[in-house]
């Protein structure tokens, strides 16, 4: 059984991996100026370090991949982590529009979408079949790039911090970890809506750590990281695929939507809040029985011996 100190060691030795891995696909989205080269390859290469890090701790520690969780989880949790995405978004955007800080629809998009869609068909039309369409299918895109972000953080490093801390612990470190993973492209790169650095960077902060309460209780609730790869996939193909681009600017639209806005974060406070209080059903967690049950082996074993 791997001992808290040990624990703490992989954790350490996975976390420099990351950023060593990482730190090859920062340097060429930065020196090539736009996040968006080599056809997103460089960003895919970003998002897969995770997991090759994951990959590497397992090996050098002499364990299984199988303990990633790669178990499919039962559909409740996977719906669950497809709409939750959908219904703060909806909330979010909803507020936004219905407030004036951003317009709907945004006219421009509409117009370059009935050309893009290729139907010679009118604007509406031809934006509502690009949301059906985006909105379905482009989730299988999601889940492809999302997956190499959660094998590292909620296949690995999630269960991990939960072997030696409480939820809000794990949670609140596996976020903060994630959101300073952003950092050098977020700072010295051009993954922001336009805002200034001082007000993206809290907004997204704020936002990726609320995220990681959602993110941990269905990955530690449902025994699998294909909750968590849902949840990004939902996550980024709803809020940078069809919200964000659906809103019209009004003048400081970018200051509330997006990642890097202020509307998103205050909504999923009440997300997050509402995961947290219900930590309390993580005890039953299928991670938490396989702990307890590795911890309580030995001494059956030896009460086991000593009759």
């Amino acid at each position: 059984m791997t001992t808290p100190g040990e624990s703490r060691r992989q954790v350490l030795i996975y976390l420099l991996l990351v950023f060593a891995f990482s730190s090859v696909f920062y340097f060429l989205v930065l020196h090539s100026g736009k996040l968006g080269s080599a056809h997103g390859l460089y960003v895919i290469g970003i998002m897969w370090c995770p997991a090759l890090a994951a990959f590497a701790t397992l090996k050098l520690k002499h364990r299984s991949l199988s303990e990633l969780g790669w178990k499919w989880p039962q559909t409740r949790y996977m719906v669950m982590s497809w709409y939750i995405p959908l219904l703060y978004a909806a909330i979010a955007y909803v507020i936004v529009w219905t407030t004036g800080l951003g317009g709907f629809p945004n006219h421009d998009l509409m117009q370059h979408l009935s050309v893009r869609m290729g139907q010679h068909t009118s604007p509406v039309v031809s934006t509502i079949l690009y949301v059906i369409l985006d909105g379905s299918f482009g989730l299988v895109y999601g889940l492809a790039t999302a997956l190499g972000e959660e094998i590292g953080w909620r296949g690995f490093l999630v269960p991990e911090l939960s072997k030696t801390m409480g939820f809000t612990a794990t949670a609140l470190i596996s976020g903060i970890v994630w959101a300073l993973w952003h950092y050098p492209i977020l700072i010295w790169g051009d993954y922001n809506a336009g805002t200034p650095a001082w007000y993206s960077l809290p907004c997204f902060t704020i936002l990726v750590v609320e995220l990681a309460f959602i993110f941990a209780w269905m990955r530690l609730k449902s025994g699998s990281l294909w909750t968590a790869a849902m949840l990004h996939a939902s996550h980024n193909l709803y809020i940078q695929e069809i919200f964000s681009p659906l809103t019209r600017n009004t003048g400081k639209t970018a200051w509330f939507i997006d990642e890097f806005g202020a509307v998103l974060p205050i909504v999923l406070l009440f997300f997050a809040i509402y995961f947290w209080r219900r930590r309390g059903e993580l005890l039953q967690n299928p991670i938490a029985d396989q702990t307890t049950a590795a911890a309580l082996s030995p001494a059956i074993v030896n009460a086991g011996g000593a009759r």
